[in-house]
């Protein structure tokens, strides 16, 4: 086939159907109507001479052949955006919206420090933070997500990645917490105890205290010296554990950064765990189609410098 004869702009009209599965959410997403996106997709069934998206009870799947273009047409098509952009990143006159993927650890640490940044570098820049359970490592890679901040035990070789900052635990108890002044690990392991952390990529799922593997660096922590807490309450978020350690009964095991966000709450006690627990680091990760992208780039940099001046 002639390249001459292909319209090009069908290959961004592929690339969004394959994101978004849906003929009237793509038509939407390009701003263009259903019918012309349709037509589009008629016309790129013909070109490829494969159906691409069939229905399925799950809505539309791509077929065999859709799942093997997509990574070569994010490629192709982050190249021509890398060619036609500008040299540089005109922070102060873009609107552009950044999708951020974060826990709700560094949505309440890390992104109130870079928004300080962003007002007043890019006042018109725009981001859309996202939870881990909202995407997949897959949707990462294809460019869907500008940045993952989190903590990882693992990653995909092929993202790019740099080390934001490290960070401790702490635990918070309540001052009407009878062992506020007496924190032994005695004391810690007979009192009650809220689990909050991170539920890793893709859907999330339920956990219960016999899940040790599951439960994260504290459990392990204490695992190691023989030890189990007992954990009556699981979350997700971090600003409901700061409250829940106002109760009187319940012991909240969370970073540091986190827990001296309340040194001036009059109801909160901040201690030192009576074991040791090793520190961690928390990571921001990127896919290779955005490492020379200029936007992504500055947005990169301002991260990287708030984290390490924080």
């Amino acid at each position: 086939m002639e390249l001459s004869r292909v319209d090009l702009n069908l290959l961004v009209y592929l690339d969004v159907l394959l994101r978004e599965r849906n003929v009237t959410r793509a038509a939407s997403a390009l701003g263009i109507t259903q019918p012309a996106m349709s037509n589009g997709l008629r016309r790129l069934r013909e070109t490829f001479d494969d159906p691409l998206l069939v229905r399925t009870g799950d809505g539309m799947s791509p077929t065999e052949r859709a799942l093997t273009l997509q990574p070569q047409l994010r490629t192709i098509l982050a190249s021509i955006e890398q060619v036609v952009e500008p040299t540089e990143f005109d922070a102060a006159s873009s609107s552009r919206v950044f999708r951020i993927m974060t826990s709700d650890y560094g949505e309440s640490t890390l992104i109130p420090l870079l928004l300080a940044v962003i007002a007043e570098q890019a006042p018109d820049v725009i981001l859309d933070v996202l939870t881990p359970s909202d995407m997949s490592f897959s949707e990462v890679e294809q460019g869907h997500v500008d940045l993952v901040i989190n903590r990882f035990d693992e990653m995909p070789q092929a993202f790019h990645q740099a080390t934001l900052w490290h960070d401790t635990f702490s635990c918070l108890v309540s001052t009407d917490n009878p062992i506020a002044d007496a924190f032994t690990l005695e004391n810690y392991l007979a009192g009650k105890h809220v689990w909050v952390n991170k539920t890793g990529m893709g859907a999330s799922m339920g956990i219960t205290p016999k899940d040790t593997n599951r439960l994260g660096w504290v459990d392990e922590a204490l695992k190691r010296i023989g030890h189990q807490r007992n954990i009556s309450v699981f979350t997700r978020h971090y600003q409901s554990a700061l409250k829940m350690a106002e109760q009187q009964h319940l012991i909240v095991t969370i970073p540091t950064r986190a827990a001296l966000s309340q040194m001036d709450n009059p109801k909160l006690v901040v201690h030192k765990p009576p074991f040791e627990v090793p520190p961690f680091e928390l990571k921001m990760a990127w896919s290779p189609l955005l490492q020379h992208n200029r936007a992504h780039q500055w947005l990169r940099r301002i991260a990287l410098d708030v984290a390490h001046h924080s």
